[in-house]
């Protein structure tokens, strides 16, 4: 594929800024080279030093977390870094488009605003899965980026494996990026697995979810090393803190937290819909492989604005295209589950 001619000239050519830690990769001497204050930091930890600015430690345990290789790995602040920058490294404002398919993550269509990048809407269809026909039929040669939420957010499912293969195929004058934030809650294998077969194709995942990082916002892109490599060139030299690489080196390390996580939020999962279902408020539970259930309720702003009353926060959805009187819950502890059953049944009585 040739890379070239989908990234914008002044992005190819760019020269990018050589930080310090870029011209020394070793951690011991006597280092005068980048503005520090040697005399350390005003706090328990020495944060006086700037970090390693490709991360190098986590993308090493990340390769085998993922099975995937070094150079294959963007590190960004949060997902929403690498959704901003693969917009302005593409796509020229006010002239290329992304396509996005309602119901879906909002920080597509707010970067794509904020870079002044005209948005296409396809929708997605009545039982939230992906208008391929659509979609293919909206593509020209101003389309740059086709983004892809599986398992989708708000509504929770995962979506047709086949229909992204699909659009894999017919897509070839951009990219198209699969947002699997909530794959390890998911029975669905990772896109990360198809890289080397479609080149066009960027994965990505996050922290903030199974890992339980939400705080320390770190979120990964997967992708051909060409892409991996214009990424860093534009990326802040310092994008993750010392702080946030620590602590996410220690996580990543507790294999058996993940994998408790999930399997706990699973099974509270299904406990919650089985209470929902038991209740006279409740329309309808749509299928859900996150760690979060979108639930079609009568009453649902009266609802929503109860449950707030109540001290309990969930995320009315009402008001987004094909979820109308739904609200978005997310899978909380037994107690903090039973308690919002509690208080949906005083609701409706």
């Amino acid at each position: 594929m040739d890379y070239q001619k989908f990234i914008l000239p002044h992005i190819w050519n760019l020269k990018p800024y050589s930080s310090a830690r870029d011209e020394f990769k070793g951690k011991e001497g006597v280092f005068l080279d980048a503005n520090e204050n040697a005399l350390g930091s005003g706090n328990i930890a020495p944060w006086n030093r700037y970090p390693d600015p490709m991360q190098w430690n986590i993308k090493e345990q990340l390769t085998e977390i993922k099975q995937c290789s070094l150079d294959q790995i963007f590190l960004g602040n949060g997902s929403d870094e690498a959704i901003d920058l693969l917009i302005r490294m593409t796509c020229n404002p006010a002239k290329d488009h992304v396509i996005i398919c309602p119901p879906t993550y909002g920080m597509y269509e707010v970067s794509a605003s904020v870079n002044n990048v005209p948005i296409i809407r396809v929708n997605l269809t009545a039982d939230y899965q992906l208008n391929v026909d659509e979609i293919c039929a909206r593509i020209n040669e101003q389309s740059k980026l086709i983004f892809i939420c599986s398992p989708n957010n708000p509504t929770g499912n995962k979506l047709n494996r086949d229909s992204i293969y699909t659009i894999l195929d017919k897509f070839t004058s951009g990219f198209v990026i699969v947002d699997e934030a909530y794959i390890d809650f998911s029975d669905e294998p990772s896109f990360i697995a198809e890289l080397a077969k479609f080149p066009n194709l960027i994965v990505m995942q996050t922290l903030s979810k199974a890992y339980g990082l939400a705080s320390l916002r770190l979120g990964m892109a997967y992708a051909n090393p060409k892409i991996i490599q214009l990424l860093n060139k534009i990326k802040p030299p310092y994008n993750i803190s010392g702080a946030t690489q620590e602590l996410v080196e220690l996580a990543l390390a507790n294999k058996e937290f993940v994998k408790s996580s999930i399997e706990t939020l699973n099974n509270a999962k299904k406990d919650l819909i089985s209470g929902l279902n038991s209740l006279p408020g409740t329309k309808h539970i749509y299928q859900s492989n996150a760690n979060f259930i979108l639930v079609k309720f009568e009453q649902a702003q009266e609802l929503f604005d109860y449950l707030i009353e109540q001290k309990i926060i969930t995320r009315n959805r009402s008001t987004v295209t094909l979820c109308e009187d739904s609200i978005r819950i997310t899978i909380g502890t037994t107690e903090e589950n039973n308690l919002l059953l509690d208080k949906i049944k005083r609701f409706y009585a």
